[in-house]
Protein backbone atom coordinates (compact mmCIF):
# COMPACT_ATOMS: atom_id res chain seq x y z
CA UNK A 1 0.00 0.00 0.00
CA UNK A 2 2.89 2.89 1.12
CA UNK A 3 3.93 2.08 -2.53
CA UNK A 4 1.28 2.42 -4.50
CA UNK A 5 0.23 6.05 -2.46
CA UNK A 6 4.15 7.21 -3.26
CA UNK A 7 2.91 6.18 -7.02
CA UNK A 8 -0.17 7.97 -6.90
CA UNK A 9 1.77 11.11 -5.47
CA UNK A 10 4.62 10.77 -8.32
CA UNK A 11 1.76 10.75 -10.70
CA UNK A 12 -0.03 13.69 -8.94
CA UNK A 13 3.04 16.15 -9.20
CA UNK A 14 3.88 15.03 -12.29
CA UNK A 15 0.89 16.10 -13.64
CA UNK A 16 1.29 19.35 -11.66
CA UNK A 17 4.26 20.09 -13.07
CA UNK A 18 3.40 19.60 -16.25
CA UNK A 19 0.21 21.58 -16.02
CA UNK A 20 2.53 24.94 -14.60
CA UNK A 21 4.89 24.23 -17.55
CA UNK A 22 1.90 24.10 -20.19
CA UNK A 23 0.08 27.45 -18.45
CA UNK A 24 3.51 29.40 -18.05
CA UNK A 25 3.79 28.03 -21.59
CA UNK A 26 0.47 29.82 -22.98
CA UNK A 27 1.47 32.65 -20.44
CA UNK A 28 5.00 33.35 -22.07
CA UNK A 29 3.74 32.94 -25.76
CA UNK A 30 0.79 34.84 -25.24
CA UNK A 31 2.80 37.95 -23.77
CA UNK A 32 5.49 37.58 -26.90
CA UNK A 33 2.11 37.83 -29.26
CA UNK A 34 0.86 40.40 -28.02
CA UNK A 35 4.88 42.40 -27.66
CA UNK A 36 4.89 42.03 -31.66
CA UNK A 37 1.96 43.00 -31.94
CA UNK A 38 2.19 46.36 -30.14
CA UNK A 39 5.76 47.23 -31.99
CA UNK A 40 3.17 46.80 -35.65
CA UNK A 41 1.07 48.94 -34.63
CA UNK A 42 4.15 51.55 -33.75
CA UNK A 43 6.18 50.86 -36.49
CA UNK A 44 3.20 51.27 -38.75
CA UNK A 45 2.12 54.51 -36.94
CA UNK A 46 5.83 55.71 -37.55
CA UNK A 47 5.90 55.02 -41.08
CA UNK A 48 2.72 56.66 -41.85
CA UNK A 49 4.32 59.86 -39.80
CA UNK A 50 7.01 59.97 -41.57
CA UNK A 51 5.22 60.05 -44.99
CA UNK A 52 2.82 62.79 -43.14
CA UNK A 53 6.29 64.45 -42.61
CA UNK A 54 7.51 64.62 -46.66
CA UNK A 55 3.97 66.44 -47.23
CA UNK A 56 2.03 63.11 -47.84
CA UNK A 57 -0.78 62.28 -45.93
CA UNK A 58 -1.48 58.38 -45.52
CA UNK A 59 -3.74 56.98 -43.05
CA UNK A 60 -4.48 53.63 -41.41
CA UNK A 61 -8.07 54.34 -39.72
CA UNK A 62 -8.52 52.33 -36.61
CA UNK A 63 -5.44 50.25 -36.88
CA UNK A 64 -4.95 47.45 -34.25
CA UNK A 65 -2.93 44.44 -34.70
CA UNK A 66 -4.98 40.71 -34.77
CA UNK A 67 -5.16 37.51 -35.40
CA UNK A 68 -4.36 35.76 -31.77
CA UNK A 69 -3.00 32.97 -31.10
CA UNK A 70 -2.05 31.60 -34.65
CA UNK A 71 -1.89 34.56 -36.39
CA UNK A 72 -0.47 38.36 -37.02
CA UNK A 73 -1.57 41.63 -38.55
CA UNK A 74 -2.46 44.88 -39.09
CA UNK A 75 -6.14 45.83 -39.55
CA UNK A 76 -7.63 49.13 -40.81
CA UNK A 77 -11.11 50.22 -41.15
CA UNK A 78 -10.56 52.53 -43.90
CA UNK A 79 -7.18 53.41 -45.67
CA UNK A 80 -5.88 56.50 -47.39
CA UNK A 81 -3.10 58.11 -49.30
CA UNK A 82 -2.61 61.73 -50.45
CA UNK A 83 0.40 63.54 -52.63
CA UNK A 84 -0.46 66.84 -53.51
CA UNK A 85 2.69 67.16 -54.56
CA UNK A 86 2.43 64.76 -57.43
CA UNK A 87 -1.57 65.23 -57.65
CA UNK A 88 -2.12 61.61 -56.75
CA UNK A 89 -4.63 60.73 -53.85
CA UNK A 90 -6.39 57.61 -53.45
CA UNK A 91 -8.59 55.86 -50.64
CA UNK A 92 -10.46 52.68 -49.91
CA UNK A 93 -12.29 50.64 -47.52
CA UNK A 94 -11.11 47.98 -44.72
CA UNK A 95 -7.56 46.58 -45.01
CA UNK A 96 -6.60 43.37 -43.56
CA UNK A 97 -3.19 41.81 -43.78
CA UNK A 98 -1.98 38.28 -41.79
CA UNK A 99 0.91 36.35 -41.18
CA UNK A 100 1.40 32.52 -39.66
CA UNK A 101 3.45 33.06 -36.38
CA UNK A 102 5.88 30.20 -37.36
CA UNK A 103 6.11 31.92 -40.68
CA UNK A 104 6.49 35.70 -40.14
CA UNK A 105 7.74 36.74 -43.11
CA UNK A 106 5.04 34.80 -45.64
CA UNK A 107 2.20 38.14 -45.21
CA UNK A 108 -1.12 37.87 -47.58
CA UNK A 109 -3.43 41.01 -47.32
CA UNK A 110 -6.83 41.91 -48.49
CA UNK A 111 -8.48 45.54 -49.28
CA UNK A 112 -12.47 45.94 -49.35
CA UNK A 113 -13.65 48.40 -52.38
CA UNK A 114 -14.19 50.72 -53.97
CA UNK A 115 -11.53 52.52 -54.14
CA UNK A 116 -11.54 56.72 -55.15
CA UNK A 117 -8.83 57.52 -56.96
CA UNK A 118 -7.73 61.19 -58.69
CA UNK A 119 -4.92 62.19 -60.74
CA UNK A 120 -4.09 64.86 -62.29
CA UNK A 121 -3.71 63.45 -65.96
CA UNK A 122 -7.52 61.57 -65.35
CA UNK A 123 -10.84 62.20 -64.11
CA UNK A 124 -11.56 60.95 -61.13
CA UNK A 125 -12.21 57.05 -60.83
CA UNK A 126 -13.83 54.52 -58.92
CA UNK A 127 -12.19 51.18 -58.68
CA UNK A 128 -14.18 48.10 -57.35
CA UNK A 129 -13.42 44.83 -57.34
CA UNK A 130 -15.23 41.47 -55.88
CA UNK A 131 -11.65 40.26 -54.28
CA UNK A 132 -8.29 42.01 -54.35
CA UNK A 133 -5.42 40.25 -52.14
CA UNK A 134 -1.83 40.39 -52.20
CA UNK A 135 0.79 37.94 -50.84
CA UNK A 136 4.61 38.67 -50.19
CA UNK A 137 7.59 36.83 -48.91
CA UNK A 138 9.63 39.26 -47.08
CA UNK A 139 13.67 39.38 -47.58
CA UNK A 140 16.31 42.39 -47.60
CA UNK A 141 16.76 44.53 -49.34
CA UNK A 142 13.43 43.74 -51.50
CA UNK A 143 10.79 41.13 -51.14
CA UNK A 144 11.53 37.61 -52.29
CA UNK A 145 8.31 37.82 -54.30
CA UNK A 146 4.89 39.76 -54.74
CA UNK A 147 1.75 38.30 -56.10
CA UNK A 148 -1.70 41.02 -56.37
CA UNK A 149 -4.64 39.34 -57.95
CA UNK A 150 -8.08 40.70 -58.66
CA UNK A 151 -11.84 39.31 -59.70
CA UNK A 152 -14.33 41.17 -60.96
CA UNK A 153 -12.39 44.56 -61.44
CA UNK A 154 -14.43 47.91 -62.80
CA UNK A 155 -13.43 51.12 -63.61
CA UNK A 156 -15.58 53.97 -63.60
CA UNK A 157 -15.30 57.80 -63.75
CA UNK A 158 -17.09 59.78 -61.39
CA UNK A 159 -18.18 62.36 -63.70
CA UNK A 160 -22.13 62.14 -65.01
CA UNK A 161 -22.72 60.75 -68.09
CA UNK A 162 -19.29 58.72 -68.43
CA UNK A 163 -20.00 55.35 -66.44
CA UNK A 164 -18.19 52.43 -67.17
CA UNK A 165 -14.61 52.95 -68.33
CA UNK A 166 -13.38 49.18 -68.35
CA UNK A 167 -14.40 45.98 -66.35
CA UNK A 168 -12.12 42.79 -66.30
CA UNK A 169 -13.07 39.10 -64.99
CA UNK A 170 -10.00 38.57 -63.28
CA UNK A 171 -6.19 39.65 -63.45
CA UNK A 172 -2.94 38.78 -61.66
CA UNK A 173 0.69 40.08 -61.02
CA UNK A 174 3.53 38.57 -60.00
CA UNK A 175 7.01 40.12 -59.68
CA UNK A 176 10.54 38.88 -57.85
CA UNK A 177 14.25 39.76 -58.16
CA UNK A 178 16.44 37.96 -60.17
CA UNK A 179 20.20 39.43 -59.18
CA UNK A 180 19.98 42.67 -60.52
CA UNK A 181 17.02 41.90 -62.96
CA UNK A 182 13.43 41.79 -62.10
CA UNK A 183 10.91 38.88 -63.39
CA UNK A 184 7.55 39.76 -64.17
CA UNK A 185 4.51 37.62 -64.95
CA UNK A 186 0.97 38.74 -65.11
CA UNK A 187 -2.59 38.04 -67.28
CA UNK A 188 -5.77 39.58 -67.61
CA UNK A 189 -9.31 37.76 -69.05
CA UNK A 190 -12.14 39.16 -69.86
CA UNK A 191 -11.03 42.96 -70.46
CA UNK A 192 -13.75 45.19 -72.01
CA UNK A 193 -12.64 48.55 -72.41
CA UNK A 194 -14.84 52.25 -73.28
CA UNK A 195 -14.28 53.25 -76.89
CA UNK A 196 -13.29 56.41 -75.01
CA UNK A 197 -10.13 55.09 -73.62
CA UNK A 198 -8.82 53.42 -77.14
CA UNK A 199 -9.01 56.31 -79.92
CA UNK A 200 -12.64 55.80 -80.13
CA UNK A 201 -11.96 51.77 -81.23
CA UNK A 202 -14.42 49.13 -80.42
CA UNK A 203 -12.76 46.58 -79.19
CA UNK A 204 -13.80 43.07 -78.37
CA UNK A 205 -13.11 41.08 -74.79
CA UNK A 206 -9.62 40.68 -74.49
CA UNK A 207 -7.27 38.07 -72.66
CA UNK A 208 -3.32 38.78 -72.45
CA UNK A 209 -0.69 37.44 -70.42
CA UNK A 210 3.02 38.41 -70.41
CA UNK A 211 6.19 36.58 -69.08
CA UNK A 212 9.23 38.85 -69.18
CA UNK A 213 12.31 40.05 -67.45
CA UNK A 214 13.40 43.53 -66.99
CA UNK A 215 16.88 44.23 -66.85
CA UNK A 216 18.00 46.42 -63.62
CA UNK A 217 14.79 46.06 -62.73
CA UNK A 218 15.80 46.12 -59.12
CA UNK A 219 17.24 50.00 -59.87
CA UNK A 220 13.83 50.70 -61.25
CA UNK A 221 11.79 49.82 -58.08
CA UNK A 222 13.88 51.28 -56.30
CA UNK A 223 13.55 54.78 -58.36
CA UNK A 224 10.66 54.59 -61.13
CA UNK A 225 11.63 56.17 -64.61
CA UNK A 226 9.96 59.21 -66.24
CA UNK A 227 10.15 57.37 -69.70
CA UNK A 228 11.32 54.06 -71.18
CA UNK A 229 14.37 55.59 -72.68
CA UNK A 230 17.57 53.08 -72.03
CA UNK A 231 15.79 50.40 -70.81
CA UNK A 232 15.58 46.66 -72.35
CA UNK A 233 13.28 43.53 -71.46
CA UNK A 234 13.68 39.87 -72.83
CA UNK A 235 10.11 38.81 -73.66
CA UNK A 236 9.58 35.10 -72.99
CA UNK A 237 6.01 35.14 -74.36
CA UNK A 238 3.13 38.41 -74.44
CA UNK A 239 0.05 37.08 -75.67
CA UNK A 240 -3.32 38.47 -76.51
CA UNK A 241 -6.51 37.71 -77.79
CA UNK A 242 -10.14 37.90 -78.27
CA UNK A 243 -11.66 36.11 -75.57
CA UNK A 244 -14.71 34.61 -77.78
CA UNK A 245 -13.13 33.52 -81.09
CA UNK A 246 -9.77 31.60 -81.38
CA UNK A 247 -7.49 34.37 -82.40
CA UNK A 248 -4.68 35.96 -81.28
CA UNK A 249 -1.30 36.79 -81.47
CA UNK A 250 1.85 35.83 -79.20
CA UNK A 251 5.16 37.94 -79.45
CA UNK A 252 8.90 36.79 -77.83
CA UNK A 253 12.38 37.63 -77.98
CA UNK A 254 14.52 40.67 -76.45
CA UNK A 255 13.52 44.74 -76.80
CA UNK A 256 15.05 47.53 -76.21
CA UNK A 257 14.68 51.45 -76.71
CA UNK A 258 18.02 53.83 -76.87
CA UNK A 259 18.09 57.02 -75.55
CA UNK A 260 16.52 58.51 -78.89
CA UNK A 261 13.38 56.64 -77.78
CA UNK A 262 14.19 54.14 -80.39
CA UNK A 263 12.98 51.25 -80.57
CA UNK A 264 15.20 47.80 -81.61
CA UNK A 265 13.67 44.31 -81.30
CA UNK A 266 14.23 40.55 -82.44
CA UNK A 267 10.60 39.21 -81.96
CA UNK A 268 9.13 35.73 -83.15
CA UNK A 269 5.81 36.23 -83.80
CA UNK A 270 2.93 33.74 -83.69
CA UNK A 271 -0.47 33.97 -85.33
CA UNK A 272 -4.03 32.29 -84.26
CA UNK A 273 -6.77 32.44 -86.93
CA UNK A 274 -5.15 35.34 -89.27
CA UNK A 275 -8.69 35.47 -90.63
CA UNK A 276 -10.37 36.82 -87.83
CA UNK A 277 -7.43 39.07 -86.78
CA UNK A 278 -7.49 40.29 -90.18
CA UNK A 279 -11.52 41.29 -89.81
CA UNK A 280 -11.35 42.51 -85.97
CA UNK A 281 -8.20 45.09 -87.42
CA UNK A 282 -10.27 45.99 -90.24
CA UNK A 283 -13.38 46.98 -88.31
CA UNK A 284 -11.16 48.42 -85.65
CA UNK A 285 -8.84 50.70 -87.93
CA UNK A 286 -11.31 51.01 -90.95
CA UNK A 287 -9.48 53.60 -92.82
CA UNK A 288 -6.38 51.58 -92.91
CA UNK A 289 -8.57 48.16 -94.46
CA UNK A 290 -7.02 48.01 -97.72
CA UNK A 291 -3.85 47.96 -96.47
CA UNK A 292 -4.77 45.31 -93.42
CA UNK A 293 -6.33 42.99 -96.19
CA UNK A 294 -2.94 43.19 -98.21
CA UNK A 295 -0.44 41.96 -95.81
CA UNK A 296 -3.17 38.93 -93.88
CA UNK A 297 -3.66 37.95 -97.32
CA UNK A 298 0.07 37.34 -97.69
CA UNK A 299 0.19 36.01 -93.63
CA UNK A 300 -2.72 33.93 -94.68
CA UNK A 301 -0.60 31.53 -97.61
CA UNK A 302 1.61 30.48 -94.18
CA UNK A 303 -1.76 28.79 -93.09
CA UNK A 304 -3.76 29.04 -89.67
CA UNK A 305 -1.13 29.47 -87.36
CA UNK A 306 1.78 31.13 -88.98
CA UNK A 307 5.07 32.27 -87.23
CA UNK A 308 7.90 34.64 -88.60
CA UNK A 309 10.28 36.48 -87.45
CA UNK A 310 9.91 41.21 -86.77
CA UNK A 311 12.98 42.84 -86.57
CA UNK A 312 12.53 46.37 -85.15
CA UNK A 313 16.03 48.78 -85.90
CA UNK A 314 16.08 51.93 -84.68
CA UNK A 315 12.34 51.91 -84.85
CA UNK A 316 11.80 51.15 -88.94
CA UNK A 317 10.19 47.57 -88.66
CA UNK A 318 10.77 45.02 -91.10
CA UNK A 319 8.79 41.82 -91.81
CA UNK A 320 12.11 39.33 -93.21
CA UNK A 321 13.45 41.96 -95.63
CA UNK A 322 10.06 43.59 -96.10
CA UNK A 323 9.80 47.38 -94.32
CA UNK A 324 6.47 47.62 -92.74
CA UNK A 325 6.99 51.19 -91.35
CA UNK A 326 8.61 53.36 -88.64
CA UNK A 327 7.59 53.09 -84.88
CA UNK A 328 7.07 56.47 -83.41
CA UNK A 329 9.98 57.60 -80.82
CA UNK A 330 8.40 56.82 -77.33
Amino acid sequence: MPSRNRAGHSHSRRFFWLAVFIVAAILAYTGAWFYFAREIELRTASALTRLTGSGIRAGCEEGIARGYPFRIGMFCNRVFYDNPGEGVSAEAGAFRSAAQVYAPWHVVAELDGPAMVEMRSLPPLTIGWDLLHASTRLARPLPERISVEGKAVTVSARESGQGLLASAEAGELHARPSGRDLDVAGLFTGLTADPSLVRGLRLPRLDGSADMTIKDGVALVRKPPTDLRGRSVTIRTLSLSNADADAGVTLSGPLSVDGKGRIDARLNVSLRNPKEISRLLEEAFPERRDEIRTAFSAIGALGDAPSFPLRIERGKAYLGFIPLGRIPPL
